[in-house]
């Protein structure tokens, strides 16, 4: 397609009519921007009408997770913090006892607001860990699991007390995509304070033009997207369109719309104007959905341009098509697959360390028990293990 919005991408006026009705299980994530105010105070009435939404949606046959951010923004006004344009970022330690402080008063608030309509609140706090540890992982989803089985609604923040720069989602826009993938979700909203993705910056560029459904996520598609300039909010349009690229591998469908309008989920389940990403085919294995979401890969493995195209026609790599390792990793942890342009071609967990990988690079597989010493698996990621980016 080449319609002047990107391939994969459909504007307005082409759009067919989506809607959150008839989820079976829907994630709502929720930007700090909705929940709180510039000066810190809780939207209490905002809070109330979304609660309304959800328990409606509950009632109705759909299981409901909402991921909510805001944490810091209200925990920050309590401790007395500075914020503001003209104020200093907070340091880690101060963001980590905003976050402390104000999760006690984010989860009082979903739980008082859901008790009005019989609908019973579990808080989960996730890191990054959990969903690229596997155990760790799959002792989440099935706490979440069970949680909805029961009829409640379980509310997902990051762990921000106990997470560091280096181990952190960054963002709850790539977490709510990979509570997602993680529980097999077949609809993910974003509640921001913008209605979609525009072929530009709407505050900047009067000719930008809405993009109602995007089917791929091309370099076109990426090329719209833009830094955040909220300070509590640490996303932007950018990691909206990461979180769509999870949501699309796992099969989940996901929007992003405004929740500034009034009973912004029903709004949606009646058509409001946002962008669609629209996946194509059958979701991947559980497995391969986990392999395909990580987020924090250990290194890269570089591959030939003969082994990046076995790769695309679903075959494993070998070491005979590696070029080079980059990075210190253990066998079974995530990497990157690259070609020798720098392309990202693949994902997968590795079945050598990063010395062993090395030394067989460019090997046949029949050679590499002399040079290591033992009988290893003649891949280096087997295609089970492998997922194509």
């Amino acid at each position: 397609m080449n319609d002047g919005v990107g391939d994969g991408a459909v504007d307005g006026s082409a759009a067919g009519a989506l809607s959150i009705q008839g989820s079976q299980r829907l994630v709502i994530k929720i930007g700090s921007a909705l929940l709180a105010d510039d000066d810190g105070n809780l939207q209490t009435e905002w809070i109330d009408a979304l609660a309304a939404d959800a328990a409606e949606l509950q009632r109705a046959g759909t299981e409901i997770l909402i991921v909510s951010s805001g944490a810091i923004a209200v925990g920050r006004r309590i401790l007395g913090l500075a914020r503001g344009p003209r104020n200093r970022a907070l340091r880690l330690e101060e963001s980590q006892a905003a976050a402390a402080t104000g999760q006690v008063r984010l989860a009082h608030a979903w739980q008082g607001a859901l008790a009005r309509y019989d609908v019973s609140v579990a808080q989960i706090l996730l890191t990054i860990e959990d969903t690229e540890n596997r155990r760790r992982y799959l002792n989440a989803r099935s706490t979440i699991a069970t949680l909805l089985k029961l009829g409640v609604i379980p509310v997902i923040n990051e762990n921000d007390t106990v997470a560091t720069e280096e181990i952190r989602f960054g963002d709850n826009d790539r977490l709510a995509a990979r509570v997602a993938q993680m529980v097999s979700a077949d609809t993910c909203v974003i509640l921001s304070d913008i209605d979609g993705l525009y072929t530009a910056d709407p505050a900047h560029d009067t000719g930008a033009t809405h993009i109602a459904e995007v089917h791929a996520i091309t370099p076109e598609i990426e090329a719209m997207a833009g830094a955040t300039s909220n300070e509590d909010g640490s996303g932007g349009m950018v990691t909206k369109i990461e979180a769509a690229r999870i949501a699309l591998q796992a099969g989940c469908r996901l929007a992003i719309g405004d929740g500034r309008i009034g009973r912004p989920l029903k709004a949606f389940a009646a058509g409001a104007t946002c962008t669609w990403f629209v996946p194509q085919g059958e979701p991947q294995t559980a497995r391969k959905r986990w392999i395909a979401a990580s987020l924090n890969p250990i290194g890269t493995i570089v591959v030939d341009a003969g082994a990046a195209k076995a790769l695309a026609a679903g075959k494993s790599l070998l070491p005979a098509g590696m070029i080079r390792v980059e990075g210190t990793f253990e066998r079974g942890d995530p990497v990157i697959v690259r070609d020798d342009r720098g392309l990202e071609v693949a994902r997968g967990l590795i079945a050598y360390s990063s010395s062993d990988a090395g030394r067989i690079s460019g090997l046949k597989s029949s050679e590499t028990e002399a040079v290591l010493g033992y009988r290893g698996r003649e891949e280096l990621i087997h295609r089970d293990d492998l997922v194509l980016s």
